[in-house]
């Protein structure tokens, strides 16, 4: 049985790939297949409809800029169509109040689609915030933290002047999957309450001040017997003494 080799260099560009997860990534920002997928991932996540690969070719867009430089008559000339040409322009300006929630993942970076943006969304607000140590509060792995950390600093300046504001959109009644926890008294493994409580949140807990009856944990590193530790032992409620058994950190 003949053995497959795996590629070293990209077919287009012959820059050398780099893996990750088993899949192969070409870095060259200039490589021409892989500028024109790249636009074809970002229209493709951002749903701009009729903003498909034949289209694309003919408006000759060759970078995400290009896209929202095009001008309604350039479309209507390109497409030959008039009546397709005021529907695309219309999706493509439509496409300007896409949150960061949505556009992470439109940038085709390694390891972070939907559900790494939607944890980064519960602990930051925009992407001035986010650095390796954020990323991995929100619950992102090694790799995934280290992939978005390079794409900022490295080429983040392709795409900041984009008409966009990259802020996250917080996302409400998130469902909790994992139980109710509420926190009392000093804790020991976190610097503030607010941090434990976005590690909780990106994990898929829910967090309450108050011991309320959908209460499943009671975090009580302090040690002291307070009225909701003694309220949730006589109630059955967890009750730990580290919440670093809890997140896992």
């Amino acid at each position: 049985m003949t053995e497959i080799e795996a590629p070293v260099n990209c077919p287009s560009c012959n820059s050398v790939l780099e893996s990750v997860n088993y899949l192969l990534y070409c870095r060259n920002a200039s490589c021409s297949v892989k500028v024109s997928k790249l636009v074809e991932h970002f229209s493709s996540t951002l749903k701009i409809k009729g903003l498909g690969p034949a289209s694309i070719d003919k408006l000759g867009i060759r970078s995400l800029e290009q896209i929202y430089d095009l001008s309604m008559t350039d479309i209507c000339e390109s497409l030959d169509s008039v009546k397709l040409g005021e529907k695309l322009y219309k999706e493509i300006q439509n496409s300007r109040n896409a949150p960061l929630n949505v556009l992470l993942p439109a940038f085709s970076i390694p390891l972070i689609g939907k559900t790494a943006s939607e944890k980064l969304s519960k602990v930051c607000e925009d992407i001035e915030e986010i650095d390796y140590d954020l990323c991995r509060t929100a619950g992102l792995g090694d790799k995934a933290s280290t992939n978005l950390c390079n794409w900022i600093e490295e080429e983040f300046y392709q795409v900041s002047l984009l008409p966009f504001s990259f802020k996250f959109i917080k996302t409400s009644n998130t469902p909790v999957s994992k139980g109710i926890v509420c926190i009392t008294g000093k804790l020991k493994s976190y610097k503030t309450k607010a941090l434990a409580k976005n590690t909780l949140t990106a994990l898929g807990y829910g967090v309450k001040s108050s011991l309320t009856k959908d209460v499943t944990i009671l975090v009580n590193e302090s040690g002291v017997e307070s009225a909701k530790t003694k309220k949730a032992r006589d109630s059955g409620v967890q009750i730990i003494t580290n919440l670093l058994d809890l997140t896992g950190e």
